[in-house]
């Protein structure tokens, strides 16, 4: 048996200053220093695209991108709404204050201290004033085993974010119907999210928890397929469907529009099968560390 004091030991303090601290150089790092994997994506593009337009949009990406990591300036004026997923594990006990102030704490610093474009207001309707720190942050909080905090940071800009959707379909509608859908939401969506773009979904749940999921996809490594082979093959399936659209980069055609799809799922009500699409642009930042 177990007793209280073996438990005791357990248990890891993680302080509130160690979080803002992270918080704030994630989201700096997330603004001017695209991830390696999404770079890789975009030198593969620029070996398959045809078009002209579409290799030069290309290479004005990639050189943009070495520019922003160089000279530590953000990649796109749009340094995005910070969206923050948390793993907290059950045995860490956050000292210091509290945990959604500190990440907070990161945010207004991150965005003062990289001199990163501040766009949240503070209401939707009514007051669409600046909040003048970039937050509130979106903060999604999931409880898993262990002593580690895990914090990943997704800036996300408007001009893809308003091109997402979501459907309930309905059981009757099938996996044809899923991915048209999917592919109907990347066609109307043209070029106004900057492709090429990463294509999150997210299926099962309810209305809110497919759209979690969605964002959950977005935070994967760029391109690395569903553990599940069928939805892997789904997602390659998909990715050739969107490209046959000839959207091309930045939305001038061409044969490359997405660099790759990420589906993530749960399970549903017998009555429903809500789908979400969410895009993120060639800008697709997200940077995360661990505790």
């Amino acid at each position: 048996m177990t007793t209280i004091s073996e438990n005791k030991t357990k248990v890891r303090e993680i302080s509130t200053e160690s979080i803002t601290q992270s918080v704030r150089a994630l989201c700096i790092n997330a603004a001017c220093d695209l991830p390696e994997d999404v770079e890789a994506l975009l030198h593969q593009a620029l070996e398959k695209e045809e078009s002209q337009f579409g290799q030069y949009s290309l290479e004005k990406i990639i050189k943009n991108v070495k520019l922003a990591r160089e000279e530590k300036a953000p990649m796109c004026q749009d340094t995005g709404m910070t969206v923050i997923l948390i793993e907290l594990g059950q045995d860490v006990h956050i000292v210091g204050g509290s945990l959604i102030e500190a990440i907070n704490e990161g945010v207004r610093q991150g965005y003062e201290d990289g001199f990163l474009r501040k766009s949240v207001v503070a209401d939707p309707v009514l007051n669409r004033k600046n909040t003048g720190d970039n937050t509130p942050a979106v903060i999604h909080t999931e409880i898993v085993p262990g002593n580690h905090l895990k914090i990943q940071v997704l800036p996300k800009g408007a001009g893809s974010e308003n091109m997402g959707a979501v459907k309930m379909c309905k059981p009757s509608d099938g996996l044809e119907g899923v991915k048209d859908f999917i592919v109907n939401t990347i066609t109307q969506a043209g070029g106004n999210p900057c492709p090429p773009v990463i294509v999150g979904v997210g299926i099962g749940g309810t209305m809110d928890q497919c759209t979690l999921l969605a964002k959950k996809a977005l935070a994967r490594h760029a391109g690395q397929p569903n553990q599940n082979p069928e939805y892997a093959a789904l997602e390659n399936e998909l990715l050739k469907k969107i490209n046959k659209l000839g959207i091309g980069p930045q939305g001038f055609g061409g044969k490359v529009t997405a660099l790759a799809v990420h589906i993530e799922t749960y399970p549903t009500h017998i009555a429903m099968m809500p789908v979400c699409v969410t895009l993120n642009c060639h800008a697709a930042r997200h940077k995360e560390v661990i505790l």
